[in-house]
């Protein structure tokens, strides 16, 4: 009877060591995660900067240019990243800039929405849609997204929240919310959302951009775990923009796990958002589509497809 008595007793203390476990190591993994942060420097935040050259942007090369296009001479392995939806690597260009590569159907969404994210003003990465590289290391990829790290930005840990940020009630987030909607990117959670430090030598100053970071899961249908898909132009071109107009509220024919945040979008912040993206000609919108290396039949459907959604924002009373 003792026996079986105390080994009743080392059975609830082992099973309630068992249970605390877990809680202790997730509080552990916690704190090994806000230690790793650092903390922001003092800089000037800015989220958007106006697009004065809108109606000239060159939406095939992008933010990055001519100049900033990788040297695809030699591109040599440094690591893997773990993280994302996607496979990505580190690698080094022939010219010993430093990229990530991202390796899945992303790769063509995102280099088309990174480009139409900075034509409306706003910042984002650099990025450039490659078909197939041999990478020294790991051998010939295909479909390709690389993304620059260049030397002088700094990237941080820090995410910002959509309604929690320096720019809360500004036309400029607004419409950053609304050009979410416009790709179609259901993917809004806040860990897709950082800042990076970019110091100017000449003044001395520091800013503090807030991007979205992965804009990857677009061009697809949104919806749930289930029914949502990024880069599916078949299906993109489908979808619906507007639901309808509650008296100044406009409600979005979206649908993604994160979409709270769209209740106080109103209808003049979207018509401000589609009155600045209007200026974009058609040339433009495919040459980022044709930047992603989409089939001529795909981009003058996307093109027809995003010039409507634009100019259904434009139009929007008020």
């Amino acid at each position: 009877m003792f026996a079986e008595k105390r080994f009743r007793a080392i059975s609830v203390l082992t099973i309630a060591l068992i249970l605390l476990l877990p809680a202790g190591l997730a509080g552990q993994k916690k704190a090994k995660k806000k230690d790793k942060n650092e903390p922001l420097p003092e800089g000037t935040a800015v989220l958007w900067r106006e697009p004065t050259d809108i109606a000239s942007r060159d939406l095939f090369l992008g933010p990055g240019g001519e100049e900033m296009k990788p040297d695809l001479s030699k591109v040599t392995f440094i690591k893997e990243e773990h993280t994302g939806h996607s496979i990505k690597y580190r690698v080094q260009d022939g010219q010993g800039r430093v990229w990530v590569l991202k390796m899945s159907n992303e790769a063509q969404s995102e280099t088309v929405a990174s480009r139409l994210v900075w034509a409306a003003g706003y910042y984002t990465d650099i990025t450039y849609y490659v078909p197939e590289v041999n990478i020294e290391g790991k051998g010939m990829v295909k479909n390709v997204r690389f993304e620059a790290r260049p030397k002088d930005v700094k990237r941080f840990d820090d995410e910002w929240d959509w309604d929690n940020n320096p720019f809360t009630g500004t036309p400029e987030l607004q419409g950053l919310k609304v050009m979410m909607v416009l790709l179609n990117n259901w993917d809004l959670k806040t860990a897709n959302n950082r800042v990076v430090l970019v110091h100017d030598d000449a003044s001395g100053t520091n800013e503090l951009r807030y991007i979205i970071s992965d804009l990857g899961a677009t061009l697809g249908k949104t919806g749930n775990f289930i029914t949502h898909n990024r880069n599916k132009p078949q299906d993109y071109v489908k979808t619906k923009l507007i639901k309808r107009i509650e008296g100044d509220q406009i409600v979005f024919d979206f649908h993604a796990t994160h979409d709270q945040m769209l209740r106080n979008v109103t209808v003049t912040q979207a018509k401000w958002l589609g009155t600045l993206l209007s200026q974009l000609s058609d040339q433009q919108l495919s040459d980022a589509f044709r930047a992603a290396n989409y089939s001529p039949e795909e981009i003058q459907m996307l093109t027809q497809s995003l010039r409507a959604r634009i100019d259904e924002l434009a139009n929007l009373p008020g």
